[in-house]
């Protein structure tokens, strides 16, 4: 069973930053991250190649979230920047074996989800 795990969540305050980390095993897939926060469905915030060179973002972290990969520990990142309370959400990390995925259903694994809170 393939199963990415996430690390790096916790409670900061807005303005402040966190790194998420998702580390996967076996083979190298493109990685995305997706978020959800109660009461809302889960949504999609950034994703990026399994070469690591094409990334793409949702327009609310636009600017202050960077998507990144290490090939060797084939970990990705997501560095958030300049929190704010509407990010609170859990956020999931989830592989895909197509080049780069955007959506839910074009990703075959998912992590078990850090929570991710910022207080105003």
């Amino acid at each position: 069973q393939v199963q990415p795990v996430e690390s790096g969540g916790g409670l900061v305050q807005a303005g402040g930053s966190l790194r998420l980390s998702c580390a996967a095993s076996g083979r190298t897939y493109a990685m995305g991250w997706f978020r959800q926060a109660p009461g809302r469905e889960r949504e999609f915030v950034a994703a990026i190649n399994w070469r690591g060179d094409s990334t793409y973002y949702a327009d609310p972290v636009k600017g202050r979230f960077t998507i990144s990969r290490d090939g060797a520990k084939n970990t990705v990142y997501l560095q958030m920047n300049s929190l704010k309370p509407e990010d609170t959400a859990v956020y999931y990390c989830a592989l895909s074996r197509r080049n780069i995925a955007t959506t839910m259903r074009e990703y075959d694994y998912w992590g078990q989800g850090t929570q991710v809170a910022v207080s105003s």
